[in-house]
């Protein structure tokens, strides 16, 4: 049945400006650069005031429409529903939720009509006294010494060898600092915020250290690129070079201070490219979804590098493309004018922290200067665009107005900028004069240290390399033991009754008696309640950088479980946060590390076929700052999840999907609190022949092996890895070095698997006890097929591991 299409605006739209239209702007002003005031220039009143006015340049042209419409007609074309219908012919329990009419999108506002807070109009309209306005002008006048001095260093060849300048975006960047409340808000700075960081508590002193890669640099002590300026004890976040990754940091993190009730707000800040970025919707869909405090901060000076707005957005206007979001305000304002972009930004404040949901601030800015000291700008923009651009210099612009509005005169402002010359020079000889980093420090904060730190009693499990063999760890009755998915169930209730501040989240996981795909969190909801147990989107990305942002609320107390996909083959979108996540202790020399755990479903043996039976130990095992297990009985999983949950940091927990039900992975429960460390491998059989070295899915195969070889008197050492990273190399070496010889099986392929690393650690320690090469066992260079035949002919089976033994054997 269809409807009738009405014009009917879709979104509510206050204060509309009205320069400009559809949201189009001229690219005549674009980048941040070195163009600053020189010794000895006058600030003068921007000539070309009235020209910009009429031209539309305080950055809020007219509002365009939202989406699609009906050219024919010339109405507005809303989405099809049959709500009304279905709902009266069926139960409305039954009508289908996904036709039900909902709010119409975010709330839009932009400057005000009276022109009021804004340098478009006069002093008494300001809202913001003459004391507060002349310390803005030191702090932005400050700044753009600071952003020149950071050009002239790379010149001088004494570092800041990545350097953004901030020029014509420190209207909203200061707008940003002196909203920020140090020590209560979280924010998330980009590679260009200098002013904004200047303004929200870091110190000029502070800003060069970052610049010069120095020890003391606050944000990492030279491990992080220059130009990426934090200050964490103040609530600065340390950021990486990932364009506008830290969106879901922001959302995480939003998450967190609601439900602890902080009164507090998560800022995203980044240019208006990287909105273009996947994770970066996730993160408003979030955002939004959840209605939480997360303001995102979009610095929009048409350009990506190189490449212009248009070929980013068909709405250069890009915070258009957000209009449809429910739970959402959208203010737009002038970044080049100071008491515009704080008007926005407290709009922002009020907005979240009334609980109303997310906001986004779009910053009209121009970009003096080249996109970074790496770019030439003059190669893709005309010499007209960079002298027009120069007219909405937002320092210029706010000198002007203060004279025009008698907030002080050409002698009182050079009087300032004399002393924010001499508070540079000063701070700048200090920083040149910090010691560099000592290299021999650079194997610090990799990964946080092992130590248990819930203050809960535990013992560790007894070392037993040599005292408990296959088939003894196995319950004696079919009925008896605990199964592989049990423990691991069983384990995630117990942590969260131990610490309250556990939470869970992941696709399919708490959907009211289902607990996943496998029903592994069933029950958790239930008992816990959907705050601290809940159900993420399909967005891998977002479900992990959204852990890394809640941690920081309290990392000393909080611990996110996550279920990093439905199955591992879907985890492929969240290697972006998972690399994030792994450099983050190293990358501010240890001041955060996210404790999370990833849960992962891996492996084949299910006729998953494609999608359904990847392996994905061997790409995970490769990034630093991850520790990495695999457990193949049921006491394992507990053993190891309750280390994880209660050890600093991130593990990936991978658990072979076929082992849930298998009954040869049952075990005896562990006692209370007895835990595995991490690094610890177990011999599962004792030879004295070969060395079959395994883990996951593939130590079950290996221990059915051996039972085999046993029969033509061949005793194979099976050793059950369980943890990959970090490696337990002194029992690999330990057991080879009595065979003399190397099986190494896994399930992965074995171009490119973990036992490659494996084999090469034993060739390179333990070549001369060795009578034979080191062998491998896993699945050919190919995909895993859906037919059964085709899973049998690629995996790993007993009789593939028996048939190498063997020929390992005779060698």
């Amino acid at each position: 049945m269809a409807t009738k299409a009405k014009s009917n605006a879709s979104s509510k739209v206050t204060d509309e400006p009205k320069a400009g239209g559809n949201g189009q702007q001229a690219t005549s002003g674009q980048q941040n650069g070195t163009n600053g005031k020189s010794e000895g220039e006058k600030f003068e009143i921007n000539p070309n005031q009235e020209q910009l006015e009429a031209t539309g340049s305080d950055g809020a042209p007219e509002l365009s429409g939202d989406g699609a419409y009906d050219h024919n007609n010339q109405v507005k074309v809303e989405t099809p529903t049959d709500f009304d219908f279905v709902s009266d012919e069926l139960h409305p329990d039954v009508a289908p939720k996904s036709l039900e009419r909902m709010p119409n999108g975010a709330v839009l506002v932009g400057p005000r009509a009276d022109k009021s807070q804004s340098l478009r109009s006069n002093v008494a309209k300001a809202g913001v006294d003459k004391k507060t306005l002349l310390d803005w002008f030191r702090l932005m006048d400050l700044g753009r010494i600071t952003d020149i001095a950071a050009s002239n260093y790379l010149k001088k060849a004494m570092g800041w060898s990545y350097h953004a300048p901030c020029a014509g975006h420190e209207g909203i960047q200061l707008a940003i600092g002196v909203s920020f409340r140090q020590g209560k808000d979280y924010l998330f700075p980009y590679y260009r915020d200098l002013m904004t960081c200047l303004a929200g508590g870091i110190t000029v002193e502070e800003i060069v250290l970052n610049g010069l890669s120095k020890a003391t640099d606050v944000a990492g002590g030279g491990r992080h690129m220059s130009n990426h300026f934090a200050k964490m004890s103040i609530g600065i976040q340390n950021v990486s070079s990932l364009t506008n990754n830290h969106a879901q940091h922001v959302a995480g993190t939003a998450r967190a201070i609601k439900y602890y009730e902080k009164g507090a707000v998560a800022i995203f800040s980044g240019g208006e490219s990287g909105t273009s970025e996947g994770f970066f919707y996730e993160a408003i869909n979030g955002a939004t979804r959840e209605k939480v405090p997360a303001i995102f901060v979009l610095q929009n000076n048409k350009y990506g590098i190189s490449v212009p707005v248009t070929d980013q957005s068909a709405n250069t206007r890009v915070a258009d493309n957000f209009r449809g979001f429910n739970n959402l305000l959208i203010t737009y304002c002038d970044g080049t004018d100071v008491l515009d972009s704080y008007r926005a930004m407290q709009e922002a404040y009020d907005w979240t922290l009334a609980g109303k949901g997310a906001a986004i601030v779009h910053a009209d800015c121009v970009r003096i200067g080249s996109h970074s000291n790496s770019d030439r700008h003059d190669l893709y923009r005309s010499h007209e665009e960079l002298e027009a651009v120069k007219l909405r210099d937002p320092l210029k612009r706010f000198a002007g107005w203060l004279q025009q509005e008698k907030v002080a005169n050409q002698v009182e402002l050079d009087a300032i900028h004399k002393l924010n010359e001499d508070e540079f020079r000063s701070a700048a000889d200090k920083a040149e004069a910090a010691p560099s980093p000592d290299p021999s420090t650079v194997f610090d904060f990799v990964i946080p240290s092992d130590d248990i730190v819930l203050p809960v009693p535990h013992q560790f499990q007894a070392p037993d390399i040599n005292t408990k063999f296959y088939p003894f760890t196995i319950p004696s009755g079919k009925d008896e033991g605990m199964q592989f998915i049990e423990g691991i169930n069983r384990t995630l209730k117990e942590e969260f009754r131990l610490n309250a501040n556990t939470f869970l989240w992941g696709q399919d996981v708490a959907s009211k008696n289902k607990g996943g795909v496998f029903n592994v969190t069933k029950g958790l909801q239930q008992e816990f309640g959907e705050k601290r147990v809940f159900n993420g989107p399909i967005a891998e990305d977002f479900i992990l950088g959204t852990a890394d942002g809640f941690c920081r609320v309290d990392q000393e107390h909080i611990w996110c479980v996550v279920e990093g996909a439905e199955f591992a083959d879907y985890f492929w979108p969240a290697m972006e946060q998972f690399v994030e996540i792994s450099h983050e202790y190293w990358r501010n020399r240890g001041q955060y590390a996210p404790n999370i755990v990833i849960r992962l479903a891996s492996g084949g043996y299910i006729g998953g076929g494609l999608y359904h039976s990847q392996n994905l130990e061997g790409t995970f095992t490769t990034i630093p700052g991850i520790r990495v297990v695999e457990p193949c009985f049921a006491d394992d999983a507990q053993g190891l999840l309750r280390t994880a949950m209660r050890t600093r940091g991130v593990t990936m927990f991978l658990e072979p999907k076929f082992l849930y039900y298998y009954p040869k992975a049952k075990a005896e429960p562990l006692a209370d609190n007895e835990l595995i460390p991490f690094g610890k491998a177990r011999l599962r059989r004792e030879g004295s022949n070969l060395s079959i070295i395994t883990y996951g899915s593939t130590t079950h195969f290996s221990l059915q092996a051996a039972e085999e070889l046993a029969k033509q008197g061949i005793e194979a050492d099976v050793l059950d890895l369980r943890s990959l990273y970090p490696l337990d190399t002194e029992a690999i070496l330990h057991t080879v070095a009595k065979t003399g010889r190397a099986l190494v099986v896994h399930e992965d392929k074995v171009t490119g698997g973990f036992g490659g690393e494996i084999a090469s650690q034993i060739q390179e320690l333990a070549f001369e006890k060795l009578d034979a090469p080191v062998m491998r066992v896993g699945s050919p260079f190919l995909p895993v097929g859906f037919a059964k035949v085709f899973e049998e002919a690629t995996l790993p089976n007993p009789a593939k591991i028996k048939a190498a033994a063997e020929k390992l054997a005779k060698w």
